[in-house]
């Protein structure tokens, strides 16, 4: 009997230390879900719950896997997207320290992987970027851009950017890669997922050289310094949403190669300077010059631009010549490039607007870098 009771007092003191445990860990949950609280009431939902068929559920559990480091960032990226600002640099981007990467272990060189959220909104796109795709990708897009998921009606609004002193007239929304077609080609265009609703200023920034361009021209500028290497790059956009948001405020871009030269993460900001917008609905509070549909968007090497963009220029504004295969524009034309940059010879004519330089400056191109396509 003795040793019975000694039995059973050994067991209930385990019970309770088990007890213990239990709550602590709860508590370091909970802990954990508080800094992410502004993404989602009710990102406590443990691991269990995640297997539940219910919509609610299963975006909570979705959200509830974001890291300490996406919740600190996306509360960043709310507060300059509530002041419509273009962040600490003004355009649209800002470096955070050392790559973040995850879930590459089953990717090799070449391959990418583009998925959803429980949501339905496009979420985390990887690749292992290789020199040989970047090559391939040269010369004129590979694709179409998709619509993203929940792709809002476009508006024509001004953009007018602090850094620059300019002001961007054009359609508000541009359907922005998560990962390029200057860096991935044709298998950019393969899935929705791989897009999302960015703003003008999120593709490009307000140099054409900020905002997710900062993050492509990262790598393009490493190839470039490394031609035929057999590096690869791995390569990570984790858009961010507010809640049940159907826009992210922006984007974190994540990339490493394999050597170590490149080991960054780069914080993308999806606002606009002086437009004040939902990001539900896709609306803004600016007043629109118009309205269209999705007819009129862009990725970030197709980005829209405005009527007067797209409008060919007369004869009386000049003609071009053609002299060992490059066409040279005429005495104050250029030719402008799909992401902006304007040349004065081309090869390929029909793959530019052909304007005058006054036209082209108006409608935020800036001068291009010479290349094997197109030179200044």
């Amino acid at each position: 009997m003795k040793k019975i009771l000694i039995w059973g007092t050994s067991l209930l003191a385990a019970l309770t230390l088990t007890a213990c445990s239990s709550t602590e860990n709860t508590s370091s949950s909970q802990s954990s879900s508080s800094v992410e609280s502004s993404i989602s009431q009710s990102s406590t939902s443990s691991t269990s719950q995640s297997s539940t068929s219910s919509t609610s559920q299963s975006s909570t559990a979705s959200q509830a896997s974001i890291t300490a480091n996406q919740a600190t960032i996306l509360s960043q990226l709310v507060q300059y997207t509530n002041a419509e600002s273009a962040g600490p640099t003004k355009n649209y981007y800002y470096e955070n320290g050392k790559a973040k990467l995850s879930s590459f272990e089953n990717l090799s060189a070449g391959q990418t992987k583009f998925v959803s959220d429980a949501q339905g909104r496009s979420a985390t796109a990887r690749a292992v970027l290789t020199y040989a795709q970047f090559e391939a990708s040269k010369g004129s897009r590979q694709g179409e851009p998709l619509d993203p998921p929940y792709w809002p009606s476009n508006q024509k609004v001004a953009i007018s950017y602090a850094l620059t002193g300019r002001t961007y007239h054009g359609y508000l929304w541009n359907r922005s890669h998560s990962i390029a077609d200057s860096l991935l080609g044709n298998a950019s265009y393969t899935s929705p997922y791989n897009f999302t609703t960015g703003t003008r200023s999120q593709n490009v920034g307000a140099n054409q050289d900020g905002g997710m361009r900062f993050a492509e021209e990262t790598v393009e500028n490493y190839w470039k310094a490394h031609p035929n290497t057999s590096v690869t790059v791995q390569y990570q956009t984790t858009p961010l949403y507010q809640g049940s948001e159907k826009i992210p405020r922006g984007s974190l871009v994540d990339i490493k190669s394999s050597d170590g030269v490149l080991d960054t993460e780069i914080v993308v900001i999806n606002s606009a300077e002086g437009n004040k917008i939902d990001y539900t609905s896709g609306s803004n509070k600016a007043t629109a010059q118009s309205s269209v549909k999705a007819s009129s968007s862009s990725s970030s090497q197709t980005a829209a631009a405005a009527p007067a963009q797209k409008s060919t220029t007369t004869a009386s504004t000049g003609q071009a010549t053609t002299s060992d295969g490059w066409t040279t524009a005429a005495s104050g034309m250029v030719y402008v490039s799909k992401s902006d940059r304007y040349y004065r010879s081309v090869l390929n004519p029909g793959n530019y607007r052909y304007l005058t330089l006054a036209e082209a400056q108006n409608a935020g191109a800036v001068e291009g870098r010479s290349n094997g396509y197109a030179r200044n």
